[in-house]
């Protein structure tokens, strides 16, 4: 609040006829103090603004920094598990990485070929080789019954095959039996290969579906104490 003496032409509501100056009170709201608080107030908020974005900037660069750090530790164990990697940049370590992961795929899937763990699916091969003395690979798997062997034997017996070497595993209630057999023909002239193949196969899998037809089965009990009377019976 501030006084001001008003003339004629400044103040002419307020003028008087009289010759005295009459003092006039103009009460006018204060800028100053207004305009210095809302500097401060923009000051403020553009300050927080300014530590927001750098707050945001120094976790951006953090976080690109432990990403960075975490695939270069993944490259170096890469490097130290793949031989012959160690000055290969990241595109050529990657690369041989693949190629040495589809190595050890096609490895494994030829490991698991050769198996002697019994599938779940029956499953019956045969393979000859050699023409003189014949000789047969027959691998049979199917579910698990007392009388397997014996009727396995029947069928080489009526083939007139001698076996000569045999693996036997049990799992789970299936059984793979792998036999080599050699045929016992011996002056009877040549043996078709593929119809002893064909009939060997037949006979192969009416043994392994005979288990499913006749619906038997056996408790993991069962299945235990049949494996441990195989095994002492191979023992003895």
């Amino acid at each position: 609040m501030y006084s001001k003496k008003c003339t004629p032409s400044s103040c002419s509501p307020y003028y008087s006829s009289s010759h005295e100056e009459p003092l006039v009170v103009i009460q006018c709201p204060s800028q100053q103090g207004s305009s210095s608080q809302c500097g401060e107030a923009a000051a403020a908020a553009l300050s927080v603004e300014e530590a927001r974005a750098t707050a945001n900037l120094r976790i951006h660069r953090q976080a690109e920094r432990r990403r960075r750090e975490r695939i270069n530790g993944h490259l170096s164990t890469l490097r130290r598990l793949i031989p012959g990697t160690t000055k290969m940049d990241k595109a050529s370590l990657l690369a041989r990485v693949i190629d040495h992961v589809k190595d050890l795929t096609r490895k494994a899937s030829d490991i698991g070929k050769g198996s002697m763990v019994p599938s779940e699916a029956n499953e019956v091969r045969v393979e000859c080789d050699g023409e003189d003395n014949l000789m047969i690979k027959a691998s049979v798997c199917c579910e698990d019954r007392p009388d397997l062997f014996s009727d396995l034997i029947q069928a080489f017996c009526a083939l007139k095959l001698t076996v000569i070497e045999a693996e036997i595993v049990c799992v789970g209630g299936r059984v793979k039996n792998v036999f080599i057999l050699c045929s016992r023909r011996d002056g009877e002239g040549s043996v078709c290969l593929s119809s002893l193949r064909e009939s060997m196969k037949e006979a192969l899998d009416k043994i392994a579906c005979s288990g499913e037809a006749s619906g038997v089965g056996y408790s993991g009990k069962r299945l235990r104490a049949l494996q441990q009377q195989q095994y002492s019976c191979y023992d003895s």
